[in-house]
Parts: C-alpha cells; sequence; structure tokens
C-alpha cells in the first residue's frame, strides 16, 4: 500500500520524467553512435570505440556544404518570419479592420495543412510563374509556413501585454518611436525571440517542403535523407550531436539567466 500511495502522489513526475526520457533517449542513442567505427556503409550496429568521425567531421562529401547551406537558408528564413510575423501579430491585436477575422484564421491554414500538400502547392505556383527551383524558392517557402509558428507566439506575448504601460511612456512625453523601442518591444521580446526560435528550427529541419521545391538544390536534412539509403556515415552522428549540445547549452544559459533576472528583482 505504502508503494500505492507513493507513487498516486509522485504520478505526475513520474509521467513527466518518462516523456522527458522519451524525448532524450533517441538523442543519446545518436550521440553514442558518433562514437562507433562502423564495419560497411552502414552505422546502425556498434562495433568499435573510435574518435576518427570527431576529428573529422566534413570527411564525407557535401555534408558540411549541406550543413551550411541549411544554416544561412534557417538564419534568412528566421529574419524574414519573425519580421512579417511581428508585425502581422502587432496589427492583429492592435488594429480593427475588414477581413481581420478572415485573416486570423488564414493564419493558422499552414500549422493546419498537411506539407505535402502545401509542398505540392508551392512547387506548382513556381512553376506557372516560371521561377527556377533553388535556394531563392526554399527561402520563399520556409518563409511562408514559419509565418504562423511566428505570428501565434508573438500574438499569444502582446495580447497578455499591458497597455497602461505604454499609456504611461506617452504621459511622461515618450514620442511614439521611444515608447515603442523602450517599452513595447522590450516587453514583447520574449514572444518574438521564442517565435523566432521555432522558425529556425522548422526551417532547418523541414524536408518535405524542400524536396518538392529545392530542384538540384540539397540542404542538410535532403543530405541525411540520400545518404540513408546508400549508407549512413558517422559524421552524420556527429554532426546531431554537436547541435543537440548546443541547444541545451543555449536552453540553459537562457534559463540562468532568467533566474538571475528575477532573483535580482526580488532583491531590489
Amino acid at each position: 500500500m505504502g508503494a500505492v500511495r507513493w507513487i498516486r502522489r509522485n504520478l505526475v513526475v513520474i509521467a513527466g520524467l518518462l516523456t522527458l526520457a522519451y524525448m532524450i533517449v533517441p538523442n543519446v542513442v545518436v550521440m553514442v553512435f558518433s562514437f562507433n567505427k562502423p564495419q560497411g556503409r552502414f552505422n546502425y550496429s556498434w562495433q568499435t570505440f573510435s574518435l576518427d568521425a570527431w576529428k573529422d567531421p566534413c570527411g564525407v562529401a557535401d555534408l558540411c556544404g549541406s550543413l551550411s547551406l541549411s544554416l544561412r537558408l534557417a538564419t534568412f528564413a528566421t529574419i524574414g518570419a519573425t519580421v512579417l510575423g511581428t508585425m502581422i501579430a502587432f496589427a492583429l491585436v492592435r488594429y480593427r479592420f475588414r477581413a481581420r477575422g478572415a485573416i486570423n484564421s488564414l493564419i493558422f491554414l499552414p500549422m493546419a495543412m498537411p506539407e505535402v500538400v502545401m509542398a505540392a502547392s508551392l512547387l506548382t505556383l513556381f512553376l506557372n510563374l516560371g521561377a527556377q527551383l533553388g535556394f531563392t524558392t526554399i527561402l520563399i517557402a520556409h518563409i511562408m509556413f514559419c509565418l504562423s509558428f511566428v505570428v501565434t507566439a508573438v500574438k499569444a506575448r502582446v495580447l497578455s501585454m499591458d497597455p497602461r504601460l505604454e499609456e504611461a511612456a506617452r504621459d511622461l512625453y515618450a514620442g511614439p518611436v521611444q515608447t515603442f523601442v523602450r517599452v513595447t518591444l522590450p516587453i514583447a521580446a520574449p514572444g518574438i525571440a521564442a517565435g523566432a526560435l521555432l522558425a529556425f528550427a522548422l526551417s532547418f529541419d523541414d524536408f518535405i517542403i524542400t524536396n518538392f521545391n529545392a530542384g538540384q538544390t540539397v540542404t542538410f536534412p535532403m543530405f541525411v535523407w540520400g545518404s540513408a539509403q546508400r549508407g549512413t556515415p558517422v559524421q552524420i552522428n556527429v554532426i546531431g550531436t554537436a547541435m543537440f549540445i548546443i541547444a541545451v547549452a543555449l536552453v540553459g544559459g537562457g534559463q540562468l539567466i532568467s533566474n538571475r533576472r528575477r532573483k535580482t528583482a526580488a532583491t531590489t
């Protein structure tokens, strides 16, 4: 009976830990196999511990080239989607205009639509316009589907903002630009940052839409998919492990900074 009571009291914690383990285990497997030296083309079974792949992560032809392309593509898509998404979110929350309800509904359409449908639609559009498939068409497609996620994140933040803070700034003779830069933007910054990070991750990771509209351009997800058909090199695990460590470090650093700011605000 004691064990049953303990499980009941800690059921939420246990469920959270199991969910966390379910999410992290694949990353741990990728990390472990980045130190493997496979016999043959496929890195699917453990053979021998080796640091060869870590010493030469770009040892596979076109791997680092596709990675660089994906990073540039995700950066430009994030900038475009964040700027446009932030402006759209403020417009939808702060202003009343015709078709506002329809636009609110259409914003969520790319999030609900299957990616293969959007990919085929964009491909049809580009072909009818006579556009040459490549980096530019991928960038346009990525900005389009990332835009909805940015608008959703920023809009939630803007809705929670207290308009009296901006009114107080104007009462203190702050102009529209000063009010936006010193009051509105800092308050909305967490939502904007969340939308930007989500857009970067979605753009970098996308395969379906990219594959339809890439032409001869090969991004990192497309390179991984192609390698899986011929033989997966260990260097892919190395790149995945490095990106996972960087992401965890960024999230952990952001959390530490946030905790320090809260402690400083509590003591002042």
